[in-house]
């Protein structure tokens, strides 16, 4: 019976099979060649030491004992072309796992997407980067696999209470994602590998008879006697079912104030909001490893920092190593960042959103709004950007100790910002309150990281888009709304999830309310 072994290796050891297996054969007492097979189960860094180890949860083989290379293999998709029809509004990872998981269970998934398909966004990722043209459907934000796949592709979660996590993660492999991401205790695809993944998903989708169609938007919804007929989308076509998930993203304002029009009850949320930093890599792997230069068998560095700072928790958001700072507004006049990175993490900077988080008292100012007001907060914010920084993608920038010192920086190095950068004092752009703990919190964030606190780092304005600023309300047992039959609220744009799993999982689990319902 194969031997499971916690182990604290060196980064050299854990990157080298004969060396590992040379390890193993010590620990268990037995020679080198009676090591049949080492199977890593869990993988992860621990640097808090100077001399840094890579932990590994293993499962050790001798010659005697029977190892099968696992297989993952999707399940037996069934075909679904004249099953009952279910209505996915939106394609990012809370539809495409809401559809695969109601294809598995026998129902006929529509999935409606504003944006296009993975390829064609290309093109107006392009637009938004180099001429500064927004398309309100085809963004960073909008189109098929949703924010993360233009925009990382991180995987890690701390929902685990909420769903099968493994589940989803083996999925992903099934689709073409590397078998890794089931063994790194930060599992990350990439931007650049995420695509072919989500094309792939979607040709299973229609291969089994479910239909995606793309730069559909919903323009409203059928409702009768508080019971979902189907949607309108904006060609005036009808698209009827009495089924339908509510997948759309955090950033989806339009259908957020088509719930407000029709008196369909949502409420404001709590969010954060901030700015997104970006340092050299090579100072942030010294900071974390305490080196002068990081090894070859260690990752670009990633950190993790959260400070209460006046009552209130300001933290890093979506930590992006040896990434890229992207420009994600999804309408003209509103300027909006978030970061990325490749599957290689090889770029020269690091960046994470540092934000601080938002209470409903502060959104009083726009009260008038109603369940809105979180949202017409933010998009004051984006838009005193977009103002301040000429009326362009450029993002208002300051290097972080002058933003601490309330100095404009006299320069703005080079960023992998592409839009490019406008020199600024970024109190500008935040309320006062906001400011004030920004400038705090990092003289804090310098005081417990050593090195961070540095005019090397530029601050970018804003991070806004870290979580829904609404809220769909919906039964805890049939997950369908509180008001409206038949509506399932699902993902981060009801706020239900927070990243790729976590919407992935309340995808899966809207679908399969929605079969128990039709099909018991």
């Amino acid at each position: 019976m194969p031997q499971e072994l916690l182990l604290q290796v060196s980064p050299e050891i854990a990157a080298s099979e004969s060396l590992l297996y040379e390890y193993v054969a010590k620990s268990v007492r037995v020679s080198t060649k009676l090591v049949h097979k080492v199977v890593i189960l869990k993988r992860s860094i621990d640097a808090r030491q100077k001399a840094i180890k890579v932990n590994l949860k293993v499962l050790v083989y001798l010659v005697d004992e029977e190892y099968t290379e696992p297989k993952i293999e999707l399940p037996e998709y069934q075909n679904v072309a004249n099953a009952q029809e279910v209505i996915i509004v939106g394609a990012g990872p809370a539809g495409l796992f809401a559809a695969l998981q109601l294809i598995e269970l026998g129902l006929k998934p529509i999935v409606i997407e504003r944006g296009k398909d993975v390829r064609g966004r290309r093109r107006d990722l392009k637009a938004i980067n180099v001429d500064h043209i927004v398309n309100e459907d085809s963004n960073y934000c909008f189109g098929e696999g949703g924010a993360g796949t233009y925009s990382d592709g991180k995987l890690y979660t701390r929902s685990k209470k909420r769903g099968d996590v493994d589940r989803i993660l083996q999925l992903l492999v099934g689709f073409g994602a590397t078998p890794d991401i089931l063994v790194e205790a930060h599992p990350h695809i990439g931007t650049n590998k995420l695509p072919q993944i989500i094309q792939d998903i979607r040709e299973k989708i229609i291969e089994c008879g479910g239909q995606v169609l793309f730069e559909t938007r919903v323009t409203d919804f059928v409702v009768k006697n508080n019971e979902m007929q189907g949607v309108v989308t904006q060609n005036g076509d009808t698209i009827s079912a009495n089924k339908v998930i509510l997948a759309t993203g955090h950033s989806a304002r339009d259908i957020f104030e088509l719930l407000d029009r029709k008196k369909i009850f949502i409420e404001a949320k709590p969010f954060a909001l901030g700015v997104r930093a970006e340092h050299p890599q090579e100072l942030i792997d010294k900071i974390q490893y305490s080196c002068d230069f990081r090894g070859e068998h260690l990752p670009p560095a990633p950190y993790s920092i959260v400070k209460q700072v006046n009552g209130r928790g300001m933290y890093s958001f979506c930590m992006c190593p040896g990434g890229v700072i992207a420009p994600c507004a999804t309408s003209p006049g509103e300027v909006v960042t978030n970061g990325w990175s490749p599957s290689k993490r090889d770029q020269a900077t690091a960046n994470s959103g540092i934000v601080v988080e938002l209470k409903l008292e502060d959104f009083k100012p726009f009260a008038k709004f109603g369940a809105l007001a979180g949202m017409e907060f933010q998009k004051s914010i984006e838009q005193k950007a977009w103002h301040l920084a000429g009326e362009t993608q450029k993002v208002p920038a300051q290097r972080m100790v002058d933003f601490t010192q309330n100095k404009i920086s006299s320069s703005i190095p080079k960023t992998s910002y592409v839009p490019g950068t406008t020199t600024i004092e970024m109190g500008q752009v935040f309320p006062g309150f906001l400011t004030q703990i920004m400038r705090e919190g990092f003289v804090q964030f310098g005081k417990s990281m050593r090195g961070y606190m540095t005019n090397e780092a530029i601050l970018h304005a804003p991070e806004s888009r870290t979580s829904s600023p609404v809220r769909i309300p919906r039964h805890n047992e049939t997950l369908e709304h509180l008001q409206i039959k038949g509506l399932y609220p699902c993902g981060e744009g009801a706020g239900f999830a927070g990243g790729i799993i976590s919407a992935a999982i309340d995808g899966e689990k809207c679908a399969l309310k929605i079969a128990q319902s039709l099909l018991k």
